[in-house]
């Protein structure tokens, strides 16, 4: 395979690119830090290994043969693929993976909708998600950045502050009369609630603390659906099977496009929210400190809007 190189020298066939594109050895020295008679051993010692004049030598100058111009254009070509591929395995060196905890409805629905301007700002970093309902007591060892939801103290690591709770009673349009909007509170008792459970829901606003919260004097109803997954409980709000308690900011980009709407003008507030955890292990990480820095700034974005005075 490739002969025709013979003993040929990579180095040699440099030299002798930029002397054919400069039409001069003093310049093809400038660029490639070396001098003048050493390009012009170079390029003797190529012209006699293949037998082949590549230059005239002309007044105050250089000039190609019909040789040399042949493989002049082999290989400038040639050199320039060795360079983009060089370039390409270069780049993929320098990709990163950063491995992002959190919960579902967090990722569905505040992450992702933002996540390509991440992306377009550092297009080196690739986002891993790893998603789930638990509470993630225990982050795994590959866990670079964790938002979570709690009170702030997290063994993790240190946390920052993202955004607070505030909840409020969410449903689609279509559950409602035509005429009903900005309902008294104990309209809640008639109409079908949607439930969450799961390992971490006693952490978070549910029906019972929302009816004690606003001193509703009744319970809620128990309801026919129960989830233990919000984006799930979200859907099924969304397809108008009931009405479910709505986080600020999950479910904003939700009302801004009219699949839900807030029937009810009160909300309520809690000392939890979320919170972005980075392992102590991991603080140092540049990668690690623009990616907190894009979320704080995305906290206060055009996709979180300050619709709700706190």
């Amino acid at each position: 395979m490739f002969e025709s190189l013979g003993v040929v020298s990579l180095d040699a066939l440099r030299a002798f690119e930029a002397a054919a594109r400069h039409r001069s050895f003093t310049a093809a020295a400038a660029e490639l830090g070396t001098t003048q008679p050493a390009i012009s051993q170079q390029i003797k010692r190529l012209e006699e290994q293949l037998a082949v004049r590549l230059f005239d030598r002309v007044y105050r100058g250089i000039d190609l043969t019909d040789a040399g111009a042949t493989l002049f254009e082999h290989v400038q070509a040639g050199l320039q693929n060795i360079d983009t591929g060089l370039g390409a395995i270069t780049a993929q060196g320098q990709h990163e993976v950063l491995q992002v905890a959190t919960d579902f409805a967090f990722a569905a629905y505040w992450l992702m909708p933002r996540l390509h301007r991440f992306h377009q700002a550092h297009p080196q970093v690739d986002v891993s998600l790893v998603t789930s309902e638990r509470s993630h007591g225990m982050l795994r060892s590959d866990i670079d950045i964790a938002v979570l939801f709690g009170d702030g103290r997290f063994r993790q690591g240190e946390s920052h502050w993202l955004f607070d709770e505030q909840v409020f009673p969410v449903c689609s349009p279509r559950l409602l009369e035509a005429d009903a909007a900005h309902l008294p509170l104990k309209a809640l008792q008639a109409l079908p609630l949607l439930h969450l459970r799961g390992e971490t829901s006693s952490q978070w606003f549910d029906w019972a603390r929302l009816f004690r919260y606003w001193e509703i004097p009744a319970q809620p109803a128990p309801g026919q659906l129960r989830f233990d997954n919000y984006t799930l409980l979200i859907q099924a709000a969304i397809a108008g099977q009931g009405v479910a308690i709505g986080w600020r900011h999950l479910v904003d980009a939700l009302l801004d496009q009219g699949l839900l709407c807030r029937p009810f003008q009160e909300s309520a507030r809690s000392n939890m929210g979320y919170y972005v955890v980075v392992p102590q292990r991991k603080r140092r990480s540049r990668m690690i400190q623009r990616f907190v820095d894009w979320l704080m700034v995305e906290q206060v974005g055009p996709l979180a809007p300050e619709r709700f005075a706190r």
